[in-house]
């Protein structure tokens, strides 16, 4: 991939007809494709990515609507494109399919009973799971047809690994590392099972690298089993990607490669290698004398894609001969069509329970004009009601609101007839009441086809009765629960009522429970039958006044998991979790959501904005991935600690292409901030004192406020956000808006160019003098990449400060250290003094000790690593190595004394 001379081996793609078809030979070199992704100059919101081209149409190949076209009914408004360019090495590509693999056959020395130690480079879209797919397949010896189960190393939900073997084939032992893998979207893990650990057990050891040539990095704490381990001997093949026979998630991924060694750091029985693959290839051996075989959707590729984005427009022109016919195309990110509609999503329980399979289900939501509940399921009548209020009540956080009841109410319902696979029932539903009736009174009543042909469950001050009645009127069921915390409060709670068979008994169950809390259950059985339920019948006790209830369904099974939490609008739902549910509910493919900030109740809203709730709330980047046509969010805390993805050399051609040009402004300047979490409490954080405090100039640079609501679960959260927030709002630094990168005059850059990311760390190291010394660190918001014929490579990097991310980790020998609260030069240096008097005031002395040496100061702006600190009280001397960041000057007695990097604590 050398530049100038070699041509840039671009390829664009169109799925025409659903198939994937290179379009490359109809790009016009005078229309350079230009790709724009992320958020510019630190923007707030992440605009859709798009891309402009133009395709030649003098063959009328690109005329949707025309029918003289060879893709006449194949094209059409957001037909999806993709750009690629060739990587510099290959890898398997591994699709979300089930069966996509690699697998070579069962050998003797795959036979491995004892010591075993396993190795896997890749890159997964996403290392902590999805929604619909929590724990995904590595690599495994590992077949359940048959019982042929050996090992299996797995990725897990949250970003955690799992090791797991078994002894007979049948059985597992599972481990999982007790720390996730770092942020980074290449990664080598590994596992090592030392099957007898001397003390009459087995451990597991997990570790991370950079790469399959390490150096390895533990991962959180061994994992001691009891007992000796030993390793079933199987049948089954080694498979990396999508094991056969399992029932987990399948998720897309590269492997790079991958070994197994028999004994831990020892022989390798298997090792490939897909680096130098010829893409396409089907089957080779590797230099374990291992032959792998492609399977399924799984192939080899060596394509780094740059954006996957739908084309929103086919707008035809011609020159005037007609002889230049060609479309001028825009694409754009899905980000573009999600944000065209306006419709708020339902409220999440209504959401939620019809996906649990109910034959009846009247959700109550209705306006405050109604008369009857509908129901959303086909077939299923409206709930018939008297002396209802709809709309009356929006205290339930997972609901829309929710009608009340006066003195004379009723509700009747049918329910259509149904055939329960289990043979079970549920009736369940929410209530609220503001205090108990006094007495005895009815507020549930319904009807089955089973030995308790009506149900009748009442309530009073002491607690809940439950009556029963055969077909003859007689009482068959007569139960009493003595508990006075079901009603009360406005609380709201969820009801359950369900029956199940038992031999020729049925058990039945009733449970309520605080939306928010605790509650309370009741089980009993009796001789009969269960059969079905056939209508909700009711007229509620006049004591009941007042009751607010809804979302009252029946189901032809017991399963009490169809709440979830969505009755409490998932409050305490972590962001990124929130993220992947709302994507699978609504079928928006997304590869990637992290993010530990935990929200309050999901409410109506149009999903776009939803999920910038989320977003907001924990303070990443929601963006499209450019790897599929997919959102991807990365978290807050993803930011944290970065390693450096790419690295600029200022004084080497094309690293960093002019102008560079920092912008010493205030455009994200705030030093009071207000942080109020919707219905609930607000929190206020004020810079005072520091550089660009609200103290009038010089001092400071006065007053820039903003106040800012989010959606968050507690007011506990608030303080320590509105804190956060004024730290990036403060941080005294020069902004980098562009960082220009000429590819072509420096293709070395180009394999770390393709591996970063929005949201990825980059240093410019080598600046000009005239600025401040030391690396540029930046964080890459967005960018504009520019494509040309035969060999114009050009990517402008948005950029904000890397700095304010940095934050203390404790016991880390540079950012787990706490800075000092006021020390001084004691007196004076000159520019060659190796020996400092340091004087400290109302603050703890510092160390002397040599395990929390060395350690870097800044002084006046000249950065000195001291190598020994003496003396018991103060002033204390600091031996020093002058000019660390190529600063070195004298300085006067007075000068403050702090640590070059101050710890920062993140939250």
């Amino acid at each position: 991939m050398a530049f100038p001379t070699t041509p840039i081996e671009l390829l664009a793609e169109l799925q025409i007809g659903g198939t994937w078809t290179d379009v490359t030979a109809d790009l016009y070199a005078r229309g350079p494709l230009t790709i724009e992704r992320g958020r510019p100059d630190e923007a707030t919101r992440v605009d859709p990515a798009k891309a402009g081209f133009q395709l030649d149409n003098r063959g009328n190949k690109y005329s949707p609507r025309n029918p003289r076209s060879v893709n006449y009914g194949l094209l059409g408004r957001n037909t999806p494109v993709r750009f690629s360019v060739p990587l510099g090495y290959s890898y398997l590509d591994v699709p979300a399919v089930a069966g996509s693999q690699i697998a070579t056959p069962d050998h003797a020395s795959l036979d491995i009973t004892g010591d075993i130690d396993v190795r896997v480079e890749m890159i997964p879209s996403t290392w902590i799971g999805t929604y619909d797919a929590p724990y995904w397949e590595c690599i495994g010896k590992y077949q359940s047809t048959g019982n042929q189960r050996s090992w299996l190393m797995m990725g897990g939900n949250g970003g955690y690994v799992q090791f797991r073997w078994s002894a007979d084939g049948t059985g597992t032992t599972v481990n999982w590392s007790t720390q996730p893998v770092p942020a980074a979207r290449r990664l080598a893990i590994r596992a090592t099972l030392d099957a007898n650990n001397g003390a009459g057990g087995s451990t597991v050891v997990f570790y991370t690298a950079t790469s399959l040539a390490g150096p390895w990095t533990q991962l959180g704490d061994p994992i001691v089993t009891a007992g000796i381990a030993s390793i079933f001997n199987s049948t089954a093949s080694l498979e990396i990607g999508d094991i056969t026979g399992t029932n987990f998630g399948v998720q897309a991924r590269r492997i790079i490669r991958a070994e197994v060694r028999s004994g831990i750091g020892g022989t390798v029985v298997a090792a490939p290698d897909m680096r130098a693959l010829t893409p396409g290839t089907t089957s080779w051996a590797d230099t374990a004398g291992r032959t792998w075989t492609v399977g399924g959707a799984a192939s080899i590729s060596n394509r780094a894609y740059r954006l996957h984005a739908e084309v929103s427009a086919w707008p035809s022109r011609w020159d005037v001969s007609g002889q230049d016919v060609y479309v001028p195309v825009e694409a754009a990110g899905i980000l573009r069509r999600l944000g065209q509609g306006q419709k708020a999503l339902s409220s999440s329980l209504r959401r939620r329970i019809p996906t649990f399979g109910p034959v009846a289900y009247w959700p109550c939501e209705e306006g405050s004009e109604a008369t009857q509940a509908y129901s959303p399921l086909p077939g299923c009548a409206p709930l018939a009601v008297h002396g209802w209020e709809f709309a009356a009540d929006a205290g339930c956080a997972g609901s829309d609101p929710l009608p009340k009841i006066d003195a004379a109410a009723s509700m009747y319902g049918v329910v259509p007839p149904y055939t329960s696979a289990v043979n079970s029932w549920l009736v369940a539903l929410l209530y609220s009441q503001d205090a108990p009736p006094a007495s005895m009174s009815q507020w549930l009543t319904f009807t089955t086809t089973g030995t308790a042909r009506t149900i009748v469950v009442g309530t009073d001050a002491a607690g809940i009765s439950v009556l029963g009645y055969d077909v003859a009127g007689s009482t068959v069921i007569n139960e009493y629960f003595s508990n006075s915390d079901t009603f009360g409060a406005g609380r709201w709670f969820r009801f359950d009522f369900s029956a199940q068979p038992s031999g020729g008994n049925v058990n039945f169950h009733m449970g309520w429970v605080d939306i928010d809390g605790a509650g309370s259950q009741w089980n009993w059985s009796m001789a009969g039958t269960v059969g079905t339920v056939t209508r909700i019948d009711t007229h509620f006790g006049a004591l009941l006044s007042g009751m607010r209830l809804g979302h009252i369904g029946v189901y032809p099974h017991a399963d009490l998991g169809v709440w979830g939490t969505s009755d409490n609008g998932y409050r305490g739902e972590v962001a990124g979790a929130r993220i992947r549910r709302l994507c699978a509910e609504e079928g928006v493919p997304l590869t990637h959501a992290s993010g530990d900030t935990p929200m309050g109740p999901q409410q109506a809203a149009p999903l776009l904005t939803l999920l910038s709730e989320a977003a907001d709330a924990d303070g990443g980047i929601l963006h499209e991935d450019r790897e599929a046509l997919a959102l991807r969010y990365r978290g807050r805390a993803d930011f944290y600690n970065q390693p450096v993805a790419l690295t600029l050399d200022y004084n080497t051609a094309g690293h960093v292409a002019p102008p560079l040009e920092p912008t010493d402004d205030d455009q994200r300047t705030r030093n009071d901030r207000t942080v109020t979490r919707r219905s609930g409490s607000s929190a206020r954080a004020v810079d005072e004192t520091g550089p660009l405090s609200t103290q009038a100039p010089p001092a400071g640079v006065g007053t820039y406020d903003d106040e800012v609501t989010l959606n968050l679960a507690s007011d506990s959260q608030v303080e320590d956000i509105a804190a956060w927030r004024l730290h990036l709002g403060t941080w005294d630094e020069a902004r980098y808006p562009t960082v220009h990168v000429d590819l072509a005059a420096a293709p070395s850059l180009i394999p770390a160019v393709l591996a970063m990311d929005i949201g990825d760390r980059i240093q410019i190291i080598n600046p000009p003098t005239w600025l401040p010394p030391g690396p540029i660190d930046l964080i890459v918001e967005g960018y504009t990449e520019t494509i040309g014929h035969p060999n114009h490579w050009d990517i402008i990097l948005s950029c904000s400060p890397a700095g304010p991310w940095t934050v203390a980790v404790v016991d880390d020998l540079v950012t787990g250290r706490a800075d000092t609260d006021g020390s001084t030069l004691a007196s004076g240096i000159t520019s060659t003094a190796t020996s400092l008097s340091v004087a400290t005031v109302g603050a703890p002395l510092w160390s002397t000790s040599g395990a929390d040496l060395p350690v870097d100061i800044e002084v006046a702006g000249e950065v000195m690593r001291v190598t020994a600190i003496s003396g018991a009280s103060s002033p204390q001397t600091f031996t020093v190595t002058r000019s660390i960041n190529t600063v070195v000057k004298a300085q006067s007695s007075g000068t403050d004394v702090r640590f070059d990097q101050a710890p920062i604590i993140s939250y």
